[in-house]
């Protein structure tokens, strides 16, 4: 009984801790949920399929975030609708916001390489893979992505940083770590992809600014953010650019990566000027 008391009183304390701690005991709960699932997985996969081994436990890791969100909301904050509370609402307007912004950003994209067509730095052919295959593969791969590091990046961590400090903080706060983040991995891939750092930072705090501008609804930041990635892979993938050298490739972007290069970062930036909030938006989730 006494230690039931304990506990409890610990669950009552952590809503009022600083951002630090605060987020501290959710981030090692979730290592300590899923780590002991993850661990086997990997140590079982890694020498067969790296591929198959990252998608398994990064699906663990999503499924786990999502068991402690909900506990985290219902325990630690007394709220038994934690998600609405991001901005995941069932509404008609919030799954319209999704595919507007899937097809806002969808043609930022296209329109990226298109001008660099124009321009005689890129040149298209057609995608070495079935089209329609394609586009339904990118679809759901964007989708999913997006989802997950929306309700992770402009969800949760949004909603614990605005406890803590005012909209503009909150803002570059969001935006720089989601882009630190992005760098979770070897060194020498870190420095290899570090160019693309001001450019995740224009597009982290770029979501945010949407969100706010659109009610406080998570579905137009999973939209935009997934026609980036859908527009991306489907060009990718199917190999249909080829770079002619006619600029150097901090113009285009840097080992073919279009945020890592001045017309990527200048197309992000419109982005961002384009959902710069005119007035300040009300805080509460618009149904």
């Amino acid at each position: 009984m006494q230690n039931k008391t304990i506990f409890d009183l610990l669950l009552n304390k952590i809503h009022s801790y600083p951002i630090i701690p605060r987020v501290g005991v959710f981030i090692l709960t979730l290592s300590f949920i899923w780590l002991p699932l993850a661990a086997p997985v990997y140590l079982t996969l890694q020498n067969t399929d790296e591929n198959l081994t990252t998608i398994i436990t990064m699906a663990m890791l999503f499924v786990a975030f999502l068991i402690l969100v909900k506990l985290w909301g219902k325990y630690i904050y007394k709220n038994n609708n934690i998600f609405r509370s991001y901005g995941l609402v069932n509404s008609r307007k919030n799954v319209l916001h999704l595919f507007s912004g899937l097809l806002i950003s969808f043609t930022i994209t296209w329109s990226l390489f298109g001008l660099q067509a124009l321009f005689g730095w890129v040149t298209f052919s057609a995608p070495k893979i079935n089209i329609i295959y394609l586009v339904i593969e990118g679809f759901i791969s964007a989708i999913l992505i997006s989802f997950a590091e929306e309700l992770f990046f402009r969800g949760w961590l949004l909603s614990e940083l605005e406890k803590d400090f005012s909209p503009a903080t909150t803002t570059a706060l969001n935006g720089f770590i989601f882009a630190l983040l992005h760098f979770i991995k070897p060194l020498d891939e870190v420095i290899r992809t570090i160019i693309t750092f001001p450019a995740l930072f224009v597009l982290g705090f770029s979501l945010v600014w949407a969100k706010r501008k659109h009610k406080n609804l998570l579905g137009i930041c999973i939209g935009f953010h997934g026609g980036f990635v859908w527009g991306y892979y489907v060009l990718n993938v199917g190999e249909m650019l080829t770079y002619t050298d006619v600029v150097p490739p901090w113009i285009t972007g840097i080992n073919q990566n279009p945020i890592a290069g001045l017309m990527g970062l200048g197309f992000l930036i419109i982005f961002a000027l384009f959902n710069l909030p005119k007035q300040k938006q009300k805080t509460t989730v618009d149904n």
